[in-house]
């Protein structure tokens, strides 16, 4: 399997999946504004929309967006636990990918991180955004994972979670269970292995800009 990714980007959870399945792949680094990999390759021919993650199949099928890579993994390695199998648990890990993706990632990061997004627009952002930390902060509590134990959905909120580090106008001290949440699942060995190898490969990344 191809692992289309860029450093610390949403597709880390995919890793962070793969990991936990012991499930081997061959990872390649997208530059995020050249959309080109490392080697050069053009990355809009693989996926047009040019976002990952993106992942090739050793079949050639080619899969994107999050939620459907993650339960893709999940059920390619069902004895790691990734995902329940069917039923309202099932419905359940798809509603906190959904929730994860639209409620935090595209409607209270993305704004965020867009320079071209006007201060008013930021402000309304984060205060929507808010109401959605408050709601996820009270359904943590008293739990340790999203789920009954560690699935691709935690995966992806963890890495979604850390984006704060960069965010500073959130402040998840606020949201006390949010943030220990997140202190648990970046100690988590997986997720501290996919930290480990993909920071330096961000500053990396950020060097080469600087010096383009």
């Amino acid at each position: 399997m191809d692992v289309y990714f860029s450093p610390l980007a949403c597709s880390m959870a995919s890793r962070i999946a793969l990991y936990e399945a012991g499930a081997p792949a061959r990872y390649i680094e997208v530059d995020a504004k050249t959309k080109r990999t490392l080697d050069g390759e053009d990355f809009f021919a693989v996926n047009p929309l040019g976002l990952v993650p993106t992942i090739r199949t050793d079949d050639g099928e080619v899969l994107t967006e999050n939620a459907a890579i993650l339960q893709y993994i999940a059920d390619m390695a069902p004895a790691a636990g990734l995902a329940p199998s069917g039923g309202m648990a099932r419905s359940r890990l798809q509603q906190w990918l959904c929730f994860t993706g639209t409620e935090l990632h595209k409607a209270l990061f993305v704004p965020l991180f867009d320079p071209k997004t006007p201060d008013e627009a930021k402000a309304r952002t984060l205060e929507k955004g808010e109401s959605r930390l408050a709601y996820l902060n009270t359904y943590l509590t008293g739990r340790e994972f999203l789920l009954d134990r560690f699935s691709v959905a935690d995966a992806y909120l963890t890495i979604v979670l850390s984006w704060t580090r960069a965010t500073p106008e959130i402040d998840l001290a606020a949201h006390p269970n949010v943030k220990a949440y997140l202190e648990r699942m970046r100690a988590r060995p997986s997720i501290a292995a996919a930290f480990a190898l993909e920071s330096p490969l961000f500053r990396a990344e950020v060097a080469r800009r600087k010096a383009a």
